[in-house]
């Protein structure tokens, strides 16, 4: 095993259980590790911190997997931490109700670098960094053992790989392929989703419950859902007792599924809207017609992969909900969320803020959301907290 020595003063982060280690943080690699093995971590001083896997390719270099004396990477360490993570959810596998969440979120976990996703019987696993990738085979091993599930896809088909030096992969990895698309449940509203496909591993598993939330304020309200995906939130206004749903989403195959979901759980005949188009040129169509409704959702993907588009992302963000405030009818609530880890819940706030000065509406909030709690918030690593939204009233 190869030994990774960090520079003088620079052992805060890791006794503080933060799991990275960046390149300017090393002073020396001893042994000749290739990427992707575990190594022992060591500070100036010769006391050993624990074990991660190396990729030099990264700049985040190390991921810490066990830290000294509390914790050891060996033959069991996968099948133990994936237990572990499993059994925090065993509450959430009772629930029948509910049959789509989250198992293991990589850092959160304890587990860097591995995402999976619980689909019914079949598991979506994602493997975002070369030590997950090179020990992939012992990790599906060991969760269709636990699970015993029909089937695990990987959908390792993220950005994030490249910067491991790893293509995009996907496909079948153990038992049977998935049907396409696969039904599940959610607080007992029936979904399609296409895990093989769709966005993340097929669902917006983080929104679980936001979309419970909107259920609270829909009843007899004109809603437009943007960024409408396959139809979360328009199922859950939808059987809430919501006027009219208008869903807008730039793919025609996400909305074919939006609108087979609200039928799937509604019964009789909605007058709602699928709209193909781009959200920010479709709000603005419908300003210049002179629409309204009493609620919006704003629901947009990632803005900021990086550090240098967090200014570019925030005028998105902000011209984003200066339309919706502009098209809210007065005492309408608007329902606004960002999945940017980079944009900071406080600064997301100011960005709304400065959007409904410029729509010139006096904005209150009523809740602040985050992700559902199958994707927790590790306090030693405060980049596992990433979305964060508002519930407003426009006055």
């Amino acid at each position: 095993m190869g030994t990774v020595w960090l520079k003088a003063g620079r052992d805060k982060a890791i006794r503080n259980r933060h799991p990275w280690i960046f390149s300017g943080a090393i002073a020396r690699v001893d042994g000749e590790p290739a990427d992707g093995d575990v190594v022992s971590v060591f500070d100036a001083h010769g006391t050993c911190l624990g074990q991660g896997y190396i990729n030099r390719r990264s700049q985040i270099t190390v991921r810490m997997l066990a830290l000294a004396g509390e914790d050891a990477f060996d033959a069991g360490f996968w099948e133990r931490r994936l237990r572990q993570s499993i059994a925090r959810r065993r509450a959430m596998l009772k629930d029948e109700a509910t049959t789509a969440l989250r198992l293991v979120y990589a850092e959160s976990d304890l587990l860097p670098g591995l995402v999976v996703d619980y689909y019914g019987d079949y598991l979506v696993v994602q493997a975002l960094t070369l030590g997950i990738e090179r020990n992939k085979a012992a990790i599906i091993e060991a969760l269709a053992q636990i699970m015993q599930p029909a089937g695990i896809f990987e959908r390792s088909d993220v950005d994030v790989r490249l910067r491991e030096g790893l293509a995009a992969s996907t496909g079948l990895l153990w038992g049977q392929e998935p049907p396409q698309p696969l039904d599940v449940l959610e607080n007992g509203h029936s979904f399609r989703v296409d895990i093989q496909g769709g966005q993340k591993t097929g669902f917006y598993l983080d929104q679980r419950e936001n979309r419970a939330r909107l259920a609270c304020y829909a009843a007899g309200r004109s809603v437009l859902n943007a960024f409408a995906y396959t139809g979360g939130f328009a199922v859950y206004a939808a059987c809430a007792g919501a006027s009219q749903v208008t869903n807008v989403e730039s793919s025609a195959s996400a909305l074919d599924l939006a609108r087979a979901n609200v039928e799937a759980n509604c019964r009789g005949t909605r007058d709602d809207e699928y709209v193909v188009g781009d959200v920010f040129q479709v709000l603005r169509e419908y300003r210049a017609a002179g629409r309204c409704f009493d609620m919006i959702v704003l629901d947009p993907p990632k803005f900021a992969s990086s550090q240098a588009q967090v200014q570019a992302a925030c005028r998105g963000y902000k011209d984003i909900n200066w339309l919706a405030l502009q098209l809210l009818a007065a005492g309408g609530t608007l329902f606004t969320m960002s999945c940017s880890g980079l944009v900071s819940p406080d600064l997301f706030q100011k960005v709304v803020f400065g959007a409904s000065v410029d729509a010139g509406r006096q904005v209150q909030v009523l809740e602040r959301l985050s992700q559902a709690p199958d994707h927790p918030v590790l306090l030693s690593f405060p980049e596992s907290e990433y979305l964060k939204g508002l519930v407003c009233r426009v006055l």
